[in-house]
């Protein structure tokens, strides 16, 4: 994977990632501005004011958004994180021109139209009410909150009702000038694309973007002693259990070694929780393990959907296998398998146009570099048996550990019991 990063005299930066096979196209405009960059009172106007900038520019309203890129076959979208807010267009290459004008405007532009503050509103409060419905994502929430306790991180991404109906134009004015300026922004374009003419009209497009100096964001602070736990009550069918435990920054040395352990422990169907919760005790439908690295955190998140007479077994076999990697190296062949995967789902992370562009565009907001994936996977095959059992021993502790579940209980007692290394 071949680009090039350009940082302007303003400080806008510009990666660009020609893919001479490729018949698509893909321009995303990222900016280090999400949950994590806002306060108790203003927590959900990222992503407020992401749904706001389809509204209508100074120069289309928002119909003419929607039928200019519906009309250029294009795969358009936006999308707002704890550190940064996306927009994007994916089209087939020729329809480069139309890409860079209509999202590069929708970023620029946005005029925030009252009419729509009202409409969108709504639009936004149901979308929080879905998620409610949905457990197996609200849980996340609630370990957030777990883990970060009156921090912007332990924060929603939606933030709360009682914001959402209380933004103001002017708050989306205010917060847009903060942070939608020159040094929080990076215009990524990826395909078959001409790099130098490409750069060229970048470049004049954003011209007139804010160089005002962006508004920083606070680092997450946390403490934690024992094992901590979230019970929420909700009469299901299913009991949706996370765990979290504290791990490493995105950018942090060691997280090739957690990698290949998140990777044996919940990742793909011959993984160890997949045997054993699914294949062999018929537990679950689902069961997953996931590593998120933020700018200034990390989380190994393990997951599962069980059924609510089976809880308490689930939670011991999860510890066990946390427990076994603590005690026991891996073999060799569970380590090669291990690794293959992970760069196998990498080779297919970065196969199409929105792909690389995500790709590069993400990192270099949060870390402030491209990552090469080239030299991630270099450090994956490093990763050796001793190397995942120190991880193992690093990170399962009980100062680390985090747990929140979904489902007809009340009473945490033989719950806390359980979560014990």
């Amino acid at each position: 994977m071949k680009f090039k990063k350009t940082v302007l005299k303003n400080g806008l930066t510009i990666i660009t990632a020609p893919m001479p096979e490729s018949l698509t196209v893909t321009v995303l405009t990222a900016v280090s501005a999400g949950s994590d960059y806002e306060n108790e009172d203003n927590n959900g106007i990222s992503h407020f004011l992401e749904h706001m900038c389809f509204k209508g520019t100074n120069k289309r309203n928002c119909s003419e958004i929607n039928i200019e890129l519906d009309s250029a076959g294009a795969d358009s979208n936006a999308f707002t994180g704890n550190e940064y807010t996306g927009y994007y267009g994916k089209a087939h290459y020729k329809k480069l021109p139309i890409l860079l004008d209509v999202v590069s405007d929708i970023y620029l532009n946005s005029q925030f139209p009252e009419d729509d503050i009202e409409k969108e509103r709504g639009v936004i409060l149901e979308e929080i009410n879905m998620y409610e419905d949905l457990p197996q994502r609200k849980v996340w929430d609630y370990l957030d909150e777990l883990m970060y306790k009156g921090e912007a991180a332990g924060r929603t991404v939606l933030g709360p009702a009682e914001n959402i109906k209380k933004i103001t134009r002017e708050d989306f004015v205010n917060y847009k000038k903060d942070h939608y300026v020159a040094e929080g922004t990076t215009v990524i374009i990826a395909g078959k694309i001409d790099q130098k003419e490409v750069i060229k009209k970048a470049k004049e497009l954003f011209k007139d973007i804010s160089t005002t100096k962006k508004v920083k964001r606070k680092k997450t602070k946390f403490s934690q002693k024992s094992p901590q736990v979230s019970i929420n009550y909700k009469k299901t069918d299913q009991s949706h259990l996370l765990f979290g435990f504290k791990t490493f920054a995105g950018d942090d040395d060691r997280n090739p070694a957690l990698s290949v352990l998140t990777t044996i422990l919940g990742i793909g169907m011959s993984s160890r929780l997949f045997t054993e919760m699914r294949d062999k005790r018929g537990l679950c439908y689902y069961t997953h393990a996931n590593r998120v690295g933020y700018t200034d955190r990390g989380i190994l998140a393990i997951s599962s959907g069980v059924g609510n007479d089976k809880l308490e077994e689930s939670i011991e076999v999860i510890m066990n296998e946390c427990r076994k990697l603590c005690e026991e190296e891996v073999g060799p062949k569970e380590l090669k398998k291990s690794k293959d995967l992970i760069i196998g789902k990498n080779a297919m992370s970065i196969e199409g146009s929105d792909d690389v562009a995500m790709y590069l565009g993400m990192s270099n907001v949060k870390f402030g570099e491209p990552k090469k994936m080239a030299e991630w996977n270099s450090k994956i095959k490093k990763v050796t048996s001793k190397d995942v059992k120190k991880m193992a021993n690093l990170i399962f502790k009980n100062e680390k550990l985090n747990f929140a579940v979904i489902g007809p209980w009340k009473d945490d007692k033989k719950i806390k019991k359980l979560l014990n290394f």
